[in-house]
């Protein structure tokens, strides 16, 4: 390989140059070099700092040419590269060039993101978590047999007898980006499951969920129960409320459980199902309702509270409830929730 490298430089310098870079750490890889060893022989090589960042521990490494750590501040990457495994990205590779660009800079910097990949996957610290979507939904399956579901979490990586939960995501955010957010401390997997993302983790943080995203959060130890909690969570996440634990819902919970046609048929439902037609009409309601109060409406709705109060009873009318009594409240809260539900 080294005279081929040498005949090739004579014939065309660039193309030998590249062949001399894949050499170089295809020989770092066998001579099993960790992240510290890998940037600072790439920094040495590229003759300018570079450096290596991994989203799941936020660990960075910087190094300089002359083989210490970079000084800080960073400067702006001259270049940069994403470093993925198993189709997620797990980190990123850059270089601090200050200089006009080299031009085996593009080469070295996808040598650098394979190596990278290559020693997360063999000695850690970040699982990736995406995983096989046949395995998650055989562990959240509630037809699965207890010695299947066993096998799928160890393959998984979860220890066997420590309790798993589950959350129902709906987010337009990549999955692995939210399970990490979520569950810092790991381990946590990930995979979609028809329109719904599911994540499976020891502990669920339910204040770190992006913003954006709604979430369903199971409270069994057990993942198919907890699956089942999450889902019916979801159903329950509103703009004002995205994030739903099942242990907050309490009796409401019941509400997912009585059939779709009993619900349509409610007096209540239909009234709300109307005013639907009227986005207005129908923030109006969910703000009153969810406060329990015009003043507060009023602010979440940027408006003057007797502007509220006029709509809330002009609302009333219309529902043929009587919004400021607290039993017409409660009626209202219940077919606007329960009518949410119709819709999910």
């Amino acid at each position: 390989m080294e005279a081929l490298a040498k005949r090739l430089s004579h014939l065309d310098p660039e193309a030998g140059g590249a062949l001399r870079v894949i050499m170089f750490y295809d020989t770092l890889m066998r001579r099993r070099a960790d992240l510290p060893a890998l940037a600072r022989a790439s920094a040495g090589l590229a003759e300018c700092a570079v450096g290596i960042r991994l989203h799941g521990t936020g660990q960075t490494i910087r190094f300089a040419p002359d083989g210490r750590p970079a000084p800080d501040p960073a400067p702006p990457a001259s270049a940069a590269q994403p470093v993925t495994l198993d189709e997620e990205e797990i980190g990123t590779v850059w270089l601090e060039r200050t200089g006009p660009p080299n031009p085996l800079d593009e080469l070295v910097l996808d040598r650098i993101a394979l190596a990278t990949a290559a020693i997360v996957e063999r000695y850690g610290p970040a699982r990736t978590t995406m995983a096989d979507p046949a395995l998650v939904e055989l562990a959240i399956s509630p037809d699965g047999d207890e010695a299947a579901r066993a096998r799928a979490l160890r393959l998984l990586g979860f220890p066997a007898g420590l309790p798993v939960r589950a959350a129902a995501v709906r987010s337009d955010l990549p999955l692995d980006r939210v399970g990490a957010r979520i569950c810092p401390g790991r381990p946590v997997k990930a995979a979609p499951l028809g329109e719904v993302g599911v994540i499976l983790a020891g502990s669920v943080d339910r204040d770190r969920f992006p913003a954006g995203v709604h979430a369903g959060i199971g409270a069994a130890e057990s993942p198919d129960l907890s699956w089942r909690e999450a889902r019916t969570a979801l159903r329950f996440a509103t703009p004002r409320r995205p994030v739903v634990h099942h242990d907050d819902l309490g009796a409401l919970a019941l509400l997912a459980q009585v059939p779709a046609g009993t619900v349509r048929s409610n007096t209540d439902v239909a009234a709300v199902a109307r005013l639907a037609g009227t986005p207005e009409d129908l923030e109006t309601l969910d703000a009153y309702c969810t406060t329990g109060s015009l003043r507060q409406a009023a602010d979440l709705l940027h408006l003057h509270h007797s502007s509220v109060a006029r709509r809330v009873e002009q609302l009333g009318r219309a529902l043929g409830i009587e919004l400021t009594d607290p039993a017409g409240l409660l009626r209202a809260r219940l077919a606007l929730t329960a009518w949410r539900l119709l819709e999910d």
